[in-house]
């Protein structure tokens, strides 16, 4: 049976507007992660990926719910004890400019959390730069260039090379190659898949494009106004998908094959507003197979088949 590296539990996350409105961005959702997996997390712009990955490695306070990551609650640790953690939890964010300190070198930038975390004395530090820089495939003379000097491709290298200094098992990856071109996406994905496999890292990868997550995902969680409405691995979700939504969305992945006929499934209507959503499936009002209940009663997550999951009055 694989370890299960982090279980979370009813996770929430509002952002307060005024006493009575308030923006419901996750609302009570459960998953875990196993040592070693990449577990994909796709959804629209708003639908609340990045606030479940901050929420998990505590950028930001979820305001209830629980975090078990190696069979301790995260959310009991003071800030002084998340300090000494962190080094086992990290994570890549999605603008590779404007995660790194534009003040900084690449060698101060990739020797910071060395430093924090007191890896060793200046010469053991310089010398996992460098390493790190070989590893992350940079040539050393980039090593006094500040970001402002190197392109996306560098900059997230140099971010993920942040990322694993301390070698991590677990890693938020925020999007991780959607700011850059097809070539050094094609390059982080690769080092991504290389470090996993070295030091079973467990990936938790948020991202809207699904071809990048169906690459790297063993499974994945399509997630909806702050909500999951489907789980399950990669290739059952590409081939058997059960939500509407995710039918949609798996419509619209692009195909190189001219001769392959595609159905593109445009949903009609504006996404709900998130802030006091109202009652029933917050999907109904964009879908064409809607029932009466859909309007007034929420429907709950329900297990179809093995490991497959799914949010829908119409497999209830």
């Amino acid at each position: 049976m694989p370890t299960e590296i982090m279980v979370v539990k009813n996770l929430k996350k509002y952002f307060y507007i005024s006493n009575k409105e308030n923006v419901h961005a996750v609302d009570g959702v459960s998953f875990s992660i196993f040592k070693g997996e990449t577990l994909g997390l796709v959804g629209e712009s708003g639908s609340g990926k990045t606030t479940v990955g901050r929420c998990v490695i505590r950028l930001l306070e979820p305001d209830d719910g629980e975090i078990i990551f190696k069979e301790k609650n995260l959310l009991k640790y003071s800030k002084k004890e998340m300090r000494k953690i962190r080094k086992d939890i990290q994570i890549i964010f999605q603008d590779p400019f404007s995660s790194l300190d534009p003040r900084k070198t690449t060698e101060q930038l990739i020797s910071e959390p060395l430093i924090i975390h007191n890896y060793g004395n200046k010469k053991a530090i310089k010398k996992k730069v460098d390493d790190l820089l070989n590893r992350v495939n940079l040539d050393r003379s980039v090593i006094n260039k500040y970001t402002h000097e190197l392109d996306g491709g560098r900059c997230q290298r140099i971010g993920l090379a942040r990322a694993i200094a301390l070698a991590p098992s677990f890693l938020v990856c925020d999007e991780p190659v959607s700011a850059l071109d097809v070539s050094s996406q094609a390059q982080v994905m690769r080092l991504l898949e290389e470090f996993q496999k070295e030091h079973e890292i467990a990936y938790l990868l948020i991202s809207h494009d699904l071809s990048v997550v169906r690459k790297l995902s063993q499974r994945i969680i399509v997630m909806y106004l702050g909500l999951f409405v489907e789980i399950a691995n990669s290739n059952e979700l590409f081939e058997k998908p059960l939500h509407p939504y995710t039918k949609a969305l798996i419509s619209a992945v692009p195909t190189l094959d001219i001769n392959q006929k595609k159905h593109t499934i445009i949903l009609k209507g504006d996404v709900p507003t998130p802030i006091n959503p109202e009652k029933g499936c917050r999907f109904f009002k964009r879908c064409e197979y809607s029932l009466k209940e859909c309007a007034h009663v929420s429907p709950p997550l329900i297990e179809k088949s093995n490991g497959h999951f799914v949010r829908c009055h119409l497999f209830n």
